[in-house]
């Protein structure tokens, strides 16, 4: 039963621009909904057959029509994908990357379509004049950060092996509302309002803003004919009409003639960009008496490591004995779960890396997630906060590495969906900070990916860091796209996953405890309040944790800050008659199905 209502309008005449449409899959444009800003209730949805769950309701009806059509949930993954870079421009598109992890009813795959440094960047790309690391905002902003984006090849790929409808078709729902217009949402709206540097690109300006220089306004119908034609020649020619020629010359053009801050991304870069297949990070998990298999990302993302790390620092400290107290999370759980957060942290700003150019401690991963290595660190965690965690020695091994500094970590967009015939996605999708490097190039923007490198090459004492900017390297990633199984016979359980930088590893932590631990559905999961830490101070959700959570966790010597922590996370569980699906009330995202 479809469960989230959009009245359906008809569209003939839109879509005869998209005659490569099958005759099974005509998309129809929805209503399109104004919800508030800020805060939104879910109600969360259960479906029978399958269900899709994205950040903006257009996109998510996109998927929903392509699932209802007989399309598989990689056809559904690209129809969402294409429309949300129309949508949601601020945190994903064409002009980024994405890890997608797919189960195609026995294996599970990971398609890595990380962006990658150009091959004239090299370890120096974000230090100024003077040696010395530049501000973030000015590696940020400007062609210096643009990395060559992989989401469309990724999508290539993974279509070629597990699409049932036609590539061409599933761009039909981005070119009809590219062409015929979508309403501005709260969240574009208050977020380009907000913005002090879209506006330094003449071509984002145009797009954005109204002619005096103020956001365009909620409702309002924005036309994005450019995207619709660079959409169309992909549906009609592949993803080399995106990396090679025009299109290609256009992204080049940009990133290496921005006035102040230039680039070096080349034609050579786009044309040799390729995803990479590699094996996902599986671990156990029992909780409630069950034994779960997890699987999330391998490096270059550090998501799955420190999820499970965090899961496991948990678990054998015992947490499980800890219930939610009046529907929260209690100051003594919470206390162990910022410090099993910080040691993670610490781990992940020592090791983690590109590993086609980064060693793993001990020889493998797994080293970071094995359990005697989890107690051992586990057993660190005392009555008062460590405030900050030094990093192990997984493997035994001593790192031949620096610590990586702290820097900050944005934006994304996730999606999860489980189709008709036994798959199911993932997929943490980005251009990294909100409106990316801030570069409009053909009606998308660019992404700042190169940024989530370490500005600095070298600690102090010139030992190399492991995620440094190098040659052709893809930078480290916290997103966490995770799938959960029951370890007993192989069932899928659950898909999850959250934009919000380096938080997205908390926020996902958050709905697999809260799910697998707390037993609460996924909606339930994702609205409890958000928390953490990054080896620093504890990170609280404003105005949602009593006072005397807070005061006690600042007795036991923790440093909190409670601030704005704006997940986005959408979930998808295995129930009894189908699946359940929530959506974050913080954003705008919806689940749809039958």
């Amino acid at each position: 039963m479809r469960r989230h209502v959009l009245t359906v309008l008809a569209t003939a005449s839109l879509l005869a621009a998209c005659a490569s449409a099958p005759s099974n899959f005509a998309y129809s444009v929805p209503t399109q909904p104004e919800g508030a800003s800020g805060i939104t209730a879910k109600p969360g949805w259960a479906t029978s057959k399958f269900a899709v769950a994205a950040a903006n309701p257009l996109a998510t009806d996109a998927g929903y029509q392509v699932l209802k059509a007989g399309g598989s949930a990689i056809d559904a993954a690209i129809a969402v994908q294409m429309v949300l870079t129309l949508v949601e421009p601020q945190s994903s598109g064409i002009g980024g990357g994405a890890f997608l992890l797919h189960f195609n009813g026995k294996d599970v795959e990971a398609f890595d379509g990380r962006e990658t440094a150009p091959a004239a960047a090299d370890e120096k790309l974000f230090l100024g004049a003077d040696g010395k690391p530049l501000a973030f905002y000015d590696g940020v902003v400007g062609g210096r950060s643009v990395g060559t984006p992989g989401t469309v090849r990724l999508m290539e790929v993974a279509h070629r092996q597990y699409g049932k409808l036609p590539w061409a078709s599933l761009f039909a729902p981005a070119i009809t509302l590219a062409e015929g217009g979508f309403k501005v949402s709260p969240r574009l709206n208050t977020l380009a309002k907000a913005d002090a540097h879209l506006k330094k690109d003449p071509v984002a300006a145009a797009y954005f803003f109204k002619p005096d220089g103020e956001a365009r306004d909620v409702g309002f119908n924005l036309r994005n004919p450019e995207l619709a034609a660079v959409l169309r020649r992909i549906a009609n020619e592949g993803s080399g009409a995106f990396y090679e020629g025009e299109i290609a010359q256009a992204i080049v053009d940009k990133v290496q003639r921005h006035p102040t801050n230039p680039g070096k991304l080349s034609m050579a870069d786009l044309a040799g960009y390729q995803p990479k297949k590699r094996e996902p990070i599986c671990h156990d998990h029992k909780a409630r008496g069950k034994d779960y298999r997890v699987c999330g990302f391998p490096p270059p993302s550090s998501g799955a490591i420190a999820v499970g790390q965090i899961l496991g620092i948990l678990a054998s400290a015992h947490a499980d004995a800890i219930p939610l107290e009046n529907g929260l999370p209690s100051a003594n759980w919470l206390h162990l779960y910022t410090e099993a957060s910080r040691l993670a942290f610490a781990d992940r700003g020592q090791y983690l890396g590109d590993p086609d150019f980064v060693q793993p401690p001990g020889g493998s991963w797994m080293s970071l997630l094995d359990p005697a290595y989890l107690a051992s660190r586990a057993r660190t965690i005392g009555a008062q906060s460590m405030k900050v965690a030094q990093p192990g020695t997984p493997g035994q091994r001593t790192s031949r590495y620096g610590p990586s500094p702290d820097q900050p970590e944005y934006g994304t967009s996730h999606i999860s969906i489980v189709d008709g015939y036994g798959n199911a996605i993932a997929m943490t999708t980005t251009i990294e900070d909100q409106f990316g490097a801030r570069q409009m190039v053909k009606g998308f923007l660019l992404n700042n990916e190169l940024t989530d490198f370490s500005f600095a090459p070298a600690d102090a004492q010139g030992r190399p860091i492991a995620n440094r900017v190098q040659p052709g390297k893809r930078p480290r990633s916290s997103m966490a796209p995770t799938l959960v199984f029951d370890k007993s016979n192989g069932q899928l359980v659950m898909s999850g996953g959250s934009p919000g930088g380096a938080l997205i590893i908390h926020y996902t932590a958050k709905v697999l405890y809260g799910t697998l631990n707390w037993g609460l559905n996924t909606q339930q999961a994702i609205d409890l309040p958000n928390f953490g830490s990054l080896n620093g101070p504890s990170l609280l959700e404003e105005k949602r944790f009593p006072p005397a959570t807070v005061e006690a966790l600042r007795a036991r010597g923790a440093e909190v800050r409670e601030q704005n922590l704006t997940s986005g996370l959408q979930a998808i569980q295995r129930t009894p008659t189908g699946f359940f699906g929530g959506a974050d009330p913080r954003r705008e995202g919806v689940v749809m199905g039958d």
